[in-house]
């Protein structure tokens, strides 16, 4: 068989280009779940206090956000199609089921973009508190359309509310399918990273900014609001990863053992810390005894799953991405952690930021940790799924489509993405620079009626 044969016969090319697709995709949905619950508190705060940076930040804020919100429709849009182009075993038997939370998460995402358009439009023409009201269901939308298409990926995992009959779907329950068995566990981990993403990515902005001796209350309030959400949601979101790992253990056994390198069923299972898997055995990993079985079952001789339970066809490839990526995720979601209590202990104790270079530094630098955890927790939950594409049901070989030219598709959604990639971090740098440059006359195109007049030295934006 020739290589372009086994390309056709290989899901390998139509997984990369979904990969490619949702890794670019989830990027930009974290801005649409968050970023607008972060524009809303600076906005309640220059409304509540009289405070023109607050204002500033809010409505600079407002602006990024419909740049990046255009580019995560096209980017959905393209998400949409390929379901259906790369996976028409999938979208032909189960389209009844998984199309129910998507519809739903389309509802949610027109709703967001309409109250975003008005919030935009609202600015100079609308009361305060009309305004700031007009963009909640904005920010409402944006979790509830995160909730239903995590519902889809969860109902791949743990699938249920449907009858089959000769292969063919004979009866759906859509609450089933909906709130499945995973939706409980994924759709707060999606959000609360989608709140970390965001909230350190913002933070980091502003962090780099005062490191550079911009330390005006504009930078300040532009580090704290977002930096302080995404600290919220951190320790929340530790918690809730060492659950959805438990139910993992529980619901998807062989998943978590290629997560923890558990070759054989036992207890008194060790964890390894990185390491390497090759012809069964693993290199330059640490092993600490005892300890999965402890943390999936609160004791030492708690019983493990291992990958020996399954026959070698039913096992998730490449265990040692899982591995890595899992280990990436959890290893920087606790660095994240600790600049957080960091900040918190010093608040806690002075009642105000703490700017030494010591901390904008790891700050700065959060945005771009909190992106690879995430991009690493996905890398988890879908290679960690195969060679299943619904858990127990359906085999991905079985689902993805024969055609021909899905090299030279997922070729030319690179190009697309790369695109797509410079104008998502491009046009919000282009808009940096010109509210930098702007002088203290254009700065009143930027105040709101009911704002209060500029400071004298208006700050700039980083």
């Amino acid at each position: 068989m020739g290589l372009g044969a086994q390309l056709v016969a290989s899901p390998l090319p139509a997984r990369s280009q979904m990969a490619s697709s949702l890794g670019f995709h989830i990027i930009l949905a974290c801005f649409g779940i968050a970023l607008p619950a972060a524009t809303l508190i600076a906005e309640w705060i220059g409304i509540r206090r009289g405070d023109a940076a607050a204002l500033l930040l809010a409505r600079r804020w407002s602006k990024v956000m419909a740049v990046l919100v255009a580019v995560g429709a096209v980017s959905g849009t393209v998400l949409s199609y390929e379901m259906g182009l790369l996976w028409p075993g999938l979208m032909g038997r189960f389209g009844a089921t998984i199309g129910i939370p998507f519809t739903i998460e389309g509802i949610f995402f027109f709703l967001e973009a309409i109250f975003l358009g008005v919030y935009l439009y609202g600015w100079r023409r609308m009361s305060p508190w009309a305004h700031w009201w007009s963009g909640v269901p904005m920010a409402v939308a944006g979790v509830l359309g995160a909730l239903s298409v995590v519902a889809a990926n969860s109902w791949m995992n743990a699938p249920a509310g449907f009858t089959l009959s000769h292969g063919r779907i004979s009866k759906v329950d859509p609450l089933s399918v909906y709130f499945n068995a995973a939706t409980p566990y994924q759709t707060p981990h999606m959000v609360l990273a989608a709140y970390m993403v965001t909230g350190y990515v913002v933070a980091g902005v502003y962090a780099a900014g005062l490191l550079r001796g911009r330390r005006d209350r504009y930078h300040r309030l532009g580090l704290a609001i977002p930096f302080s959400l995404a600290a919220i949601a951190t320790p929340l979101q530790v918690m809730m990863g060492d659950i959805i790992t438990r139910f993992v253990a529980s619901n998807q056994p062989v998943k978590f053992a290629a997560m923890e390198f558990v070759a054989r069923t036992g207890r008194e299972v060790p964890e390894y810390v990185g390491g390497i898997l090759l012809n069964g055995r693993v290199y330059f990993g640490t092993a600490i005894p005892a300890l999965d079985s402890i943390l999936v079952g609160f004791s030492p001789r708690t019983r493990v799953i291992g990958w020996d339970s399954v026959p070698p066809d039913r096992r998730p490839p490449v265990p040692t991405l899982i591995h890595l990526s899992f280990d990436v995720m959890v290893g920087l979601g606790f660095l994240l952690l600790a600049v957080a209590a960091w900040q918190g202990w010093w608040w806690w104790l002075h009642r105000r930021l703490l700017l030494t270079r010591w901390f904008l530094v790891p700050a700065a630098l959060g945005g771009v940790a909190a992106v690879i955890a995430m991009e690493a927790g996905w890398t988890v939950t879908e290679v960690g799924r195969q060679p299943w594409i619904v858990y127990h049901v359906m085999l991905t070989s079985s689902a993805v489509t024969r055609a021909s030219g899905v090299v030279v598709t997922l070729t030319v959604i690179l190009i697309l993405y790369a695109v797509m990639t410079v104008v998502s971090i491009g046009i919000p740098m282009l808009m940096s620079r010109r509210w930098r440059a702007e002088r203290p006359a254009d700065e009143e195109a930027e105040r709101v009626p009911y704002g209060p007049p500029p400071p004298p030295a208006m700050p700039r934006a980083p």
